[in-house]
């Protein structure tokens, strides 16, 4: 059923999302290095065991100093550079993965400088723009507190990646999907002030109740009035703050919402379109597809068509990977 949720609205978008870790790893970098990494799709998500290293984007002005326990999330898919000193002319990455071999370190130099361990997570959905638009460029978390937290999970993926075990390839891809929840928890905690999307709205109770309401029963049919009292709030002052802070007036988010939902169930299910709108609240077929068709773009049947290509051409695409690896 898609009209009762268990989960909070981050768990919800990336569950929708079909966040994945496509592959993992580590490098154990010595002496004097530099690598540069290509554009990228999806997020890499990777911390600084030991030693310290700098990290140069294209298109931020100021690189970053990473050292050991720090966390850093990549999700503009941007190409960059790691290196001891970012003088140095870099190599690419390219030459040092010649066999994209998931779950092995790489060591460049002799290693013992500069070990980092992390993912590459996939994000399988059809709008993985709903959580890449509202992050920026580098995520860099340094704060002790946040050290602290993600201690564990990158003490677990040093012992699987230095001793590896059976099944520690797929032990090491979990710690990598949960290093980056842990990481987007982290960020969301700091506040985020003065960005303007759904994850920053939830880092202020007030919306965060507002949004958790209509993630639990999209098919409610919520009024302004109901939201606001959700939120503690008057129904004006609250659909300014919502629209201020998320971007989009209350209705028009959950309207979003729902058609992200009903649009996961045309691409994943066997569901009717009749279905698929009853379980979201429509009275009606005609009115669904015509919100549907508003909001994405397409009816819901050309929409199933082009995810069931969109489908075929993945399995066809990660075929080719495991060939050529």
């Amino acid at each position: 059923m898609l009209v009762d949720s268990p989960m909070d609205p981050l768990s919800d978008v990336l569950s929708l999302l079909k966040a994945r870790s496509y592959m993992c790893g580590g490098m154990d970098l010595g002496g004097e290095w530099a690598v540069r990494f290509a554009r990228h799709e999806g997020i890499k998500c990777y911390a600084i065991v030991s030693g310290e290293c700098w990290l140069a984007m294209e298109g931020v002005a100021e690189p970053v100093h990473l050292e050991a326990g720090d966390c850093f999330l990549l999700p503009s898919g941007r190409p960059f550079t790691l290196a001891s000193d970012l003088s140095l002319p870099a190599v690419d990455a390219t030459t040092i993965f010649v066999r994209p071999l998931n779950g092995a370190i790489r060591t460049v130099n002799g290693g013992g400088g500069c070990f980092s361990v992390g993912g590459f997570i996939s994000l399988a959905g059809n709008h993985a723009n709903i959580l890449l638009e509202v992050l920026p460029p580098i995520v860099h978390l340094r704060k002790e507190a946040d050290k602290e937290a993600m201690r564990w999970s990158l003490e677990r993926m040093r012992q699987e990646l230095l001793n590896p075990q059976p099944g520690g390839s797929l032990i090491a891809q979990q710690l990598a999907t949960m290093m980056l929840v842990q990481a987007l928890r982290l960020h969301l905690a700091e506040g985020l002030g003065g960005g303007i999307g759904w994850l920053f709205a939830l880092a202020d109770p007030q919306m965060s109740a507002a949004i958790q309401a209509m993630h639990q029963t999209p098919a409610y049919r919520w009024t302004l009035q109901e939201l606001a009292e959700r939120a503690g709030m008057s129904r004006s002052v609250f659909a300014l703050k919502f629209k201020q802070t998320v971007g989009a007036s209350p209705m028009e988010y959950l309207a979003r919402w729902r058609m992200l939902l009903a649009g996961d169930r045309l691409a994943n299910s066997r569901d009717s379109v009749a279905e698929i709108s009853l379980a979201l609240g429509y009275e009606s077929e005609s009115a669904f597809s015509t919100a549907f068709k508003r909001v994405m773009g397409s009816s819901p049947r050309q929409y199933s068509r082009g995810s069931a290509a969109v489908a075929a051409e993945a399995v066809r695409s990660d075929e080719m990977e495991l060939i050529a690896a």
